[in-house]
């Protein structure tokens, strides 16, 4: 007999000091763009290290930096190395991209809820793809499939000259232009709204690719506007899924490794208004 899976706390809405939000509605457990991690697969931090979790109380006004310290410190205890990728997400406010019911809980190891059944990445998810998109070296030109709020186009620009993310949802993709106007990011990252499924070919070759929604098998269109030796990191899968890292070797040539078992968003096609 299958066990239920227990109701996502934020799948009827958040709030905050103007009342009911509907940032969590549609959000449920699986759809929540998160590594699956198996008993024992990560062992607890050393006595004395600073607490994984960030207090809900905290006034991120005044204690944001002190916050993604913690989340940057935890991230090196779960064995993210690339000390470029965490000090791009140490100079990324994580708090300005989620709804302000769930601000206090932006540096914890959550996906959060960001409206239209989406969500903003766990902070590990985001540090492992690109420290595996950056590993032999820092791409220049990085195609983002799935901006959602812009969090991880925001931490992409701290690393790479050129940034376009596209995004199929009207409401995030206005999120996401107004968060990098607000950031000062916007000559650095494109934000573009459209199919990504379908890339976006007028940029084309990407040296990396990151997509954030899963599908089935990795859309062509999308390996096919991979540069000679580029790297793409994409969930793969419906009900089980995994993160696929693939390589381009040559004109016709990929290679491709599975990794870590995630669950995302799923991937669609065409726009939503």
């Amino acid at each position: 007999m299958r066990k239920p899976v227990n109701r996502f706390p934020f799948a009827d809405g958040t709030t905050n000091r103007f009342g009911k939000s509907r940032l969590g509605s549609g959000l449920s457990a699986t759809n929540s763009n998160t590594r699956i991690v198996q008993r024992g697969q990560l062992h607890p931090p050393p006595s004395g290290a600073v607490s994984s979790q960030v207090s809900t109380s905290v006034n991120l006004g005044l204690n944001s930096e002190r916050s993604r310290g913690m989340m940057i410190e935890r991230l090196r205890r779960q064995g993210i190395a690339d000390e470029r990728v965490l000090a791009a997400m140490q100079a990324v406010p994580r708090h300005l991209f989620v709804d302000e019911g769930l601000a206090s809980r932006a540096y914890e190891d959550d996906a959060l809820p960001i409206g239209f059944a989406q969500t903003i990445s766990q902070p590990w998810v985001v540090a492992h793809m690109l420290s595996l998109v950056c590993d032999q070296k820092i791409p220049n030109k990085v195609l983002e499939v799935g901006a959602g709020c812009g969090y991880q186009a925001a931490v992409l620009a701290q690393l790479v000259k050129e940034v376009y993310a596209i995004e199929r949802i009207r409401g995030l993709y206005d999120m996401a232009r107004e968060r990098m106007r607000q950031l000062g990011l916007s000559q650095r990252v494109r934000v573009l709204f459209g199919d990504g499924m379908q890339g976006y070919v007028a940029s084309a070759p990407y040296d990396a690719i990151v997509v954030a929604a899963a599908g089935p098998v990795i859309p062509r269109a999308l390996l096919e506007q991979l540069a000679i030796g580029g790297r793409l990191i994409a969930p793969e899968g419906t009900t089980q899924q995994r993160l696929v890292l693939v390589e381009r070797t040559g004109q016709a040539n990929w290679r491709r490794e599975e990794l870590d078992a995630v669950r995302f968003v799923p991937m669609r096609s065409g726009t939503q208004i």
